[in-house]
């Protein structure tokens, strides 16, 4: 089966909900997010963690950059949404369809990059908390 690789960045919030299915599924929207908005390059990914998340209280002040492999049939479906300059591309996945999105992830979630601030929270998931430990200089 072939893949595609995408990002997606996270506050820590959404990060711990990840963490907590096991590193196997985004957490439903909230009822103020109708589209769930995986990118499809980690440029991009990480534009939007370190200039948007590492300044949002409600993403802890950190921005943590995730990817994961999507089943390349599956995603046939969505249209590539680009948002700005040549590589913010992404797509938008309704919220009522992210279950259906989440079983066509192929493996786990993994993170690649990490920001962190002087005003970052800490988690209290000891899973996570020693993943993110390795991003942290």
């Amino acid at each position: 089966m072939k893949t595609i690789r995408l990002f997606r960045p996270v506050g820590l919030k959404e990060m711990e909900l990840i963490a907590e299915s096991g590193f196997n599924a985004f957490p439903p929207r909230l009822a103020w997010q109708p589209i769930f908005y995986p990118v499809m390059n980690q440029q991009y990914a990480e534009q939007i963690a370190l200039e948007w998340n590492t300044n949002d209280e409600f993403s802890g002040f950190i921005g943590i950059v995730t990817a994961f492999e999507v089943n390349e049939d599956y995603l046939k479906k969505y249209d590539v949404q680009n948002v700005g300059g040549a590589m913010h591309n992404e797509l938008w996945i309704p919220a009522e369809e992210l279950n259906d999105f989440n079983g066509n992830i192929n493996g786990t979630i993994e993170i690649v990059k990490a920001y962190f601030t002087g005003r970052s929270a800490k988690t209290e998931n000891l899973a996570l908390r020693s993943k993110l430990k390795e991003f942290k200089k």
